[in-house]
């Protein structure tokens, strides 16, 4: 069994009371939590990644329980995002293991989600920044939840570690008048609508 030996968890919460526009209430809420984990392809090729994926789902259920927790609860929570920043030593697919575990663990607790689980990765040292984008759960075309929330941690990645993020938010956008598709016409009956 592979090994991402856990080094520390943080979690991050923004709540948005207005962009230099009247104020919101109840205001919307982003956050995120990351786990910095030992790498163990670090500094050697592996041709077959892909059981290693396996092993990331009990830490995509526990961020995603604690997340949920740090938001007030599962109710109202309509958007999510996922990400990694893999450090030195390390190659963009050792973030890409993430997809699966990241996404599911979101899914399985967030409930019926029918929507692709918008994700960033990348390789980058320490105190690299990670843009997440977000999505509405169901309805890919809700563009008052097409958002960003970033996360950057001072000490880590470290040569030899990977940052897996998971992200949701309460609400959209602050001030969301772009248009699209609206919350109360989204049916999320194809992921998309």
């Amino acid at each position: 069994m592979t090994e991402f030996a856990l080094r520390k968890i943080v979690v991050q919460i923004e709540e948005i009371l207005h962009e230099g526009g009247p104020l919101v209430t109840p205001p919307p809420l982003r956050g995120a939590i990351y786990a910095i984990c030992a790498n163990p392809f670090a500094g050697r090729y592996e041709p077959d990644l892909q059981p290693a994926m396996d092993a990331l789902k009990p830490l995509a259920l526990q961020l995603t329980d604690r997340l949920v927790t740090a938001l007030g609860g599962r109710a109202g929570i309509d958007a999510y995002g996922k990400g990694a920043v893999v450090g030195e030593r390390g190659e963009s697919e050792h973030g890409a293991l993430w997809h699966v575990a990241g996404g599911y663990g979101m899914r399985e607790r967030l409930g019926e989600c029918r929507a692709i689980v918008p994700s960033a990765m990348k390789v980058g040292g320490m105190g690299a920044t990670l843009d997440i984008p977000l999505g509405h759960l169901n309805a890919a075309y809700v563009r008052s939840r097409f958002d960003v929330i970033t996360v950057a941690c001072a000490d880590g990645p470290r040569s030899g570690e990977v940052l897996f993020a998971l992200a949701m938010a309460r609400g959209g956008r602050v001030h969301s008048r772009m248009g699209g598709l609206e919350i109360d016409q989204v049916k999320g009956e194809d992921g998309l609508r």
